[in-house]
């Protein structure tokens, strides 16, 4: 009789540990499920935060021993429209593939340009490779006299007015990386006269 109660006290122990088990497994899994949860959360409010426009997409033929191997290249430029902007390229087999690296490059090379009142505070110059874009700035209400591939990355930089030419080359990658350079080289009186060591009254 003593014994069949020292079974019966084992079961219910075990019994007992199984269900504590089960319960911090439960817990367990509810704390990493709304981890999760606050992460995609994060992710979506992160993306929200930045504007996505698709310059191009191109298709790229690679010849090799066997044949020939056809990718995709995509440049995208992504900014919030308050003075940051990143441009990226990605290559894959499929456009979505391609499309989604280089926004992943462009958010991972966001740049800080200096905006004022909606223009661009001087006159600039940039060049990528044989492709020359200029930049001047413009009183409000102009708008972005620009081509499209400029276009893109000065509506995401949040200039409203500025005119702008490109000569020599018009290959829209080439573009892209020359208006960026331009933007990246854009100086305001503060940092002109921090840089000469005045004051901007005496500049």
């Amino acid at each position: 009789m003593s014994e069949e109660v020292k079974v019966e006290n084992v079961e219910v122990q075990e019994a007992g540990v199984d269900v504590v088990k089960e319960e911090k497994k439960r817990r367990d899994d509810f704390k990493r499920d709304k981890k999760q949860q606050g992460e995609r959360r994060e992710r979506r409010r992160e993306e929200s935060e930045f504007d996505k426009l698709l310059v191009c997409v191109r298709r790229v033929t690679k010849v090799v021993k066997g044949g020939r191997t056809m990718r995709f290249s995509a440049v995208v430029v992504v900014g919030d429209r308050k003075g940051t902007v990143g441009i990226g390229t990605g290559k894959a087999k499929e456009v979505p593939s391609a499309i989604d690296k280089a926004t992943l490059q462009a958010k991972n090379n966001m740049k800080k340009i200096n905006v004022i009142n909606g223009t661009i505070p001087h006159d600039v110059v940039g060049k990528y490779g044989t492709s020359t874009v200029l930049m001047l700035p413009a009183k409000e209400g102009s708008g972005v006299i620009a081509g499209g591939s400029a276009r893109a990355v000065l509506e995401l930089a949040g200039i409203k007015d500025i005119v702008t030419k490109i000569h020599g080359s018009t290959n829209k990658i080439n573009c892209v990386k020359a208006t960026l350079r331009a933007l990246m080289s854009l100086r305001t009186k503060e940092e002109v006269a921090l840089a000469r060591g005045k004051s901007v009254d005496e500049l």
